[in-house]
């Protein structure tokens, strides 16, 4: 059977057993399984390969993130940050809401997850913005899709899984979403502030002058622990004190001091269960990796990259047009898969591709970026979506409506990183990385 043909077919048996709801490593598995009884691949040697390319130093700091970031998630370093944000903006309009959008932000930048921004924001926030005026729904929605900025803002997991993939710096992919992520901030902030134009929110209470200093340097103070976490990580992964395991590996001993001494949200029961519960979602992202990554490798085997891109020349030669075919695919496997499986079964095919039209790949690492980051919002698969409406405590048909116009708003920054090199190559190339 052509190779082609068999890649298509397990394709669809991984779909098919996603949509039937199956664990996502035992769909790669299944579809393992297709590839090595009908088109003959050996095990042994998927195996072998899988496990040399999983010991990899570069892939401990996603297990090192996943544990900062739960840590951080209990420790109470947003509650802190929403405060002193909160005296700046409290009078504003629409402030509130800038304040969670630019939250999820910094919380991107602590610990590299979309999951982490909306549980630990969304907790605090959703109450608090529901009771100055703003409708739940809009709340919700809000924060869930300013969650995304855990992909986009460095340090981010998907990116480090990007680079290891394919062989692209890690530190070029983490400063390749920087811009596109600040431009999603800002856009954001404008839908925000339009749409509370429509909402009888209750401001803060005016303070003097002197008060507002007090306030600031209270509140400041006690969130300096919070906001010298991202300096500490960035700072030292961009001036090269660290690499991005020894970075995560001390945004993980820092939330240690600061949850139990400082914030005191850390407790040894929920430091035990946190620790617990890390294990268990690194193991099972960890088989996930090994699974997708030899499924991957039989694609390569049967040079199915190479057979995708003289197809496509085939049909044109357009670099715009291709452009359009890669981000609608990447769209589409948002909507079924996470993130990091779609750079992993995904990113190595369309590789050679990119490569063929001149695409630099620090560019087609924030191609893919972008693209997959908004997969965790669009239905079916949606799971930053579910979690923010479990944490809103709202139904789908009353988020949705909202859902839709951030979708909206986010489209242009999909656009601009696609067609605007410089967006995403600007500061890679300024730090010397691409």
């Amino acid at each position: 059977m052509d190779g082609v043909v068999l890649s298509l077919i397990s394709i669809g048996v991984l779909f098919g057993l996603l949509t039937l709801g199956v664990p996502i490593a035992f769909c790669f598995g299944g579809a393992l399984c297709f590839m090595s009884v009908v088109g003959g691949i050996s095990m042994k040697g998927m195996l072998m390969w899988g496990l040399q390319g999983i010991l990899s130093p570069t892939l401990l700091c996603v297990p090192l993130f996943i544990f900062a970031g739960s840590l951080m998630s209990e420790s109470g370093i947003a509650k802190y940050l929403l405060d002193f944000v909160d005296v700046f903006v409290g009078r504003i309009k629409g402030g509130l809401g800038i304040v969670a959008t630019v939250t999820c932000g910094i919380m991107g930048a602590i610990s590299g997850s979309a999951f982490t921004g909306v549980a630990s924001t969304g907790n605090m926030l959703i109450p608090e913005m529901a009771q100055r005026g703003y409708p739940r729904a809009f709340a919700t929605a809000l924060i869930t899709s300013s969650s995304i900025l855990g992909v986009l803002i460095p340090p981010s997991t998907p990116m480090i899984i990007f680079g290891w993939v394919t062989g692209t710096n890690v530190l070029a992919c983490f400063l390749a979403t920087v811009f596109p992520g600040l431009l999603t901030i800002a856009i954001y902030c404008a839908i925000n502030m339009f749409c509370c134009r429509k909402f009888n929110i209750k401001l803060q209470p005016p303070m003097t002058g002197a008060e507002k200093r007090r306030q600031i340097a209270t509140k400041g103070f006690k969130a300096l622990p919070a906001l010298a976490m991202p300096l500490i990580i960035l700072g030292g992964i961009y001036t090269g004190i660290m690499t991005p395991t020894e970075a995560a590996a001390v945004a993980s001993i820092y939330c240690f001091p600061v949850g139990f001494l400082i914030y005191k949200g850390l407790k040894l029961k929920n430091t035990f269960r946190i620790t617990k519960e890390s294990a268990v979602s690194v193991g099972s992202i960890l088989v996930m990796i090994l699974c997708s990554m030899m499924l991957s490798q039989t694609y390569v085997m049967l040079q199915v990259p190479q057979k995708i891109v003289k197809v496509i020349f085939e049909i044109t030669q357009n670099r715009t047009l291709i452009l359009l075919v890669i981000n609608g695919l990447l769209l589409f496997l948002g909507m079924i898969v996470n993130d990091t499986t779609g750079i992993i079964l995904v990113a190595p095919l369309l590789q050679p591709l990119a490569t063929a039209i001149g695409i630099h790949p620090v560019h087609y690492a924030a191609i893919f970026g972008v693209n997959l980051a908004i997969g965790s919002l669009t239905p079916p698969y949606a799971s930053v979506l579910y979690l923010g409406m479990k944490i809103g405590k709202v139904e789908f048909a009353d988020i949705m409506p909202y859902i839709v116009l951030f979708i909206l708003g986010y489209i242009p920054v999909i656009l601009l990183t696609t067609y605007w090199p410089t967006l995403s190559l600007f500061l890679p190339c300024l730090m010397g990385y691409a």
